[in-house]
């Protein structure tokens, strides 16, 4: 046996105990928080709030949770609903079976619920998300390893991957296609991050570009695989998929750059700034006395007309009967 080959797992469940512990649910689980915690960072740093991205992402993971699994479910129907087959394994996530295109959809409504709930743009949110999702995908996949599917053409290469016998698979090695795409996403994320600095991407771009490297390397990855997949005129599904929205999102990348050149200088609404001084939002002071406008020339002068500290010299009698009304009203207040 060749030493070089990457072994699979024995089992994909480590039993911590009357708790078990899924290799694909732990990667699934990292790589949202790893998600969450570089989006933020990358959010502070165009001008947002921390704890933004967590906020929309309450929202945005669970639309992605279900979108992803709605996707694999029909494209892979026969795993459910044909003969033999129990269609309530339909709802078990925890075994796998997660289709990114799905996920990202669903995920993007989710998110943009939040957005305008948040008064904050979807597609500078999306921006700082980008390479993070990208990260996620790269620990995600490690799920496929623990489950020991979703991997490609037999090969006798140093790294090849060993399978063990079971379900719907046959023991051998074979191309690591999850090892393949993780590496892939990593380079996706380190690109993203690059041009984002290099061209000060906004309005959506750098999630554009995110998506358009991913499926330009999703297309010969998934070329590779050897689970059972629909064909198109010759070609699987996903295939058909990343390609069309690889021309989608190159598409809105030039739309977008001569429409919206530029990046958003306001990504985040300051709903906890002070209102301005003299507006209408300017209340009492902390002795309940109104607030002195600083643009009056009387401001400071409105005292008690009956005492010698009058108003100022040269103040007509409005003047006067003005100051006496709001030291009253002062007064009336304290009381």
């Amino acid at each position: 046996m060749n030493l070089a080959f990457i072994p699979s797992p024995s089992t994909g469940v480590i039993e911590l105990g009357p708790i078990p512990l899924r290799g694909y649910a732990f990667c699934i689980i990292i790589g949202v928080f790893v998600a969450v915690w570089f989006g933020n960072k990358r959010w502070v740093a165009r001008g947002g709030k921390a704890g933004t991205v967590a906020d929309v992402a309450v929202w945005a993971v669970p639309f992605g949770l279900v979108g992803g699994r709605i996707y694999h479910v029909i494209t892979d129907y026969q795993l459910y609903f044909s003969d033999g087959e129990d269609w309530v394994d339909a709802f078990k996530i925890w075994e796998g079976g997660l289709g990114i295109w799905g996920a990202i959809a669903f995920g993007a409504v989710g998110a943009w619920i939040a957005c305008r709930r948040r008064g904050i743009p979807l597609p500078a949110w999306a921006d700082a998300l980008a390479p993070g999702i990208a990260i996620a995908q790269a620990i995600g996949r490690w799920g496929n390893w623990f489950n020991q599917e979703l991997y490609g053409k037999p090969t006798d290469l140093p790294w090849a991957l060993e399978i063990s016998e079971g379900p719907n698979r046959v023991a051998g090695t074979y191309h690591p296609t999850f090892l393949y795409e993780s590496l892939w996403c990593i380079g996706v994320a380190l690109l993203v991050i690059w041009a984002d600095r290099r061209f000060r991407l906004g309005h959506g771009r750098a999630f554009a570009l995110y998506v358009a490297a991913y499926c330009a390397g999703r297309g010969w990855i998934e070329y590779m695989r050897v689970d059972e997949a629909h064909h198109v005129l010759g070609l699987r599904l996903n295939v058909w998929t990343a390609i069309i929205v690889f021309v989608l999102a190159v598409v809105y990348i030039v739309i977008s750059a001569k429409i919206r050149p530029g990046r958003e200088e306001i990504v985040e609404p300051d709903r906890d700034a002070a209102p301005a001084k003299g507006s209408d939002e300017d209340g009492p002071d902390e002795d309940g006395s109104a607030k002195a406008d600083a643009d009056e020339p009387d401001a400071g002068a409105k005292k008690d007309p009956l005492t010698k500290d009058g108003p100022g010299k040269g103040a007509t009698a409005e003047n006067s009967e003005a100051a006496g009304a709001a030291g009253a009203a002062g007064a009336a207040e304290k009381s």
